[in-house]
């Protein structure tokens, strides 16, 4: 079978596109991995799925790494140590996807995913100008655009996943909140459940890139899985979970970079007038309909304290998934 090598695999958006890809059976799945040691690396090997290293900062391990693919996911991390805050600007991711692609391109990769995001400078008419984890990715994007390498964007909004990853739900003595900077309650939200969408929207992507009726290649791919206001999304969980949970606006998010951010999602709503065009191009019906997930997730955020979720979730989540 084909190769698809994927970046990132250990994190959330890798292993999405992984699990999809091992569960469709028509392309092998190869992980690249700084270290081959880490416990999630062992339980891919364990389950038969090839771990190569593939070092970011250095292109000819990334051309180790991806030989004899024919795809690519790709993806860069803003907040690893050795890019953020070692340099406030994060210069070093740049560097690390143009690597990639340079790897890619000399390897002779037929197809690259890459995983992006709209241009906070460009979208804000140069307000938002420090939303450096936005704006690197958008220059590695470009920087694939003029490469040669055949590619397609998919496109993601906020993380349902951040609910327990990074903590925005946090506990309290009566129950949970969600503390986010910059939101009041009625602005709207874009959200992304990784787990579920984005491996779908890659595999999708991944399948039929070769037929030319499909329009795939050199185009971007909004996955968004549905939009909220935090109070609802606090009233949604809430219901599921029967515990109190509401919605704590925050005047900052102490970095200067997260509160434009914030600020951006709220004013340049770029994600919902482009919603659509994955599903209609690629044929995925039925990939963005339900949130269930997100709730039977919530069982993991106590971590020792699972707690008990409705089977059924409330018809009034629903509601806010769009169609």
């Amino acid at each position: 079978m084909p190769i698809i090598t994927i970046f990132g695999a250990n994190g959330t958006q890798g292993s999405a596109v992984l699990e999809a890809v091992l569960a469709d059976g028509k392309y092998t799945p190869r992980a690249a991995s700084r270290s081959l040691d880490s416990a999630r690396c062992k339980a891919l090997i364990a389950r038969g799925v090839e771990i190569v290293v593939g070092n970011l900062w250095d292109k000819e391990s990334l051309k180790n790494a991806i030989r004899g693919s024919e795809a690519v996911f790709g993806l860069t991390n803003f907040w690893d140590p050795e890019i953020f805050p070692a340099d406030p600007e994060g210069k070093g991711e740049v560097i690390q996807g143009k690597n990639l692609i340079d790897a890619a391109k000399e390897v002779d990769v037929k197809f690259f995913i890459w995983s992006s995001l709209e241009s906070a400078t460009k979208e804000s008419n140069g307000l938002y100008k420090h939303v450096y984890h936005i704006d690197n990715k958008v220059a590695i994007e470009e920087y694939l655009k003029a490469s040669g390498v055949p590619y397609a964007v998919v496109l993601t909004g906020w993380f349902a996943e951040n609910l327990w990853k990074i903590g925005s739900l946090q506990k309290t003595d009566t129950g949970y909140t969600i503390p986010i900077a910059k939101y009041g309650p009625d602005d709207m939200q874009s959200a992304t459940w990784v787990a579920r969408d984005l491996g779908q929207a890659a595999l999708a992507l991944l399948t039929q890139y070769t037929d030319p009726s499909k329009g795939v290649l050199g185009k971007s791919y909004p996955v968004i899985s549905f939009r909220f206001t935090y109070p609802e999304f606090a009233a949604a969980i809430a219901a599921a979970i029967n515990k109190e949970v509401t919605f704590t606006p925050l005047e900052t998010a102490g970095l200067l970079e997260l509160d434009e951010m914030e600020f951006l999602q709220t004013e340049v709503d770029i994600s919902v007038e482009k919603f659509g065009g994955l599903t209609r191009t690629v044929n995925l019906p039925g990939v963005m309909d339900k949130i269930e997930e997100i709730l039977e997730a919530l069982e993991t955020v106590d971590g020792k304290e699972a707690q008990a979720l409705m089977e059924e979730v409330d018809p009034a989540i629903e509601k806010m998934v769009l169609s």
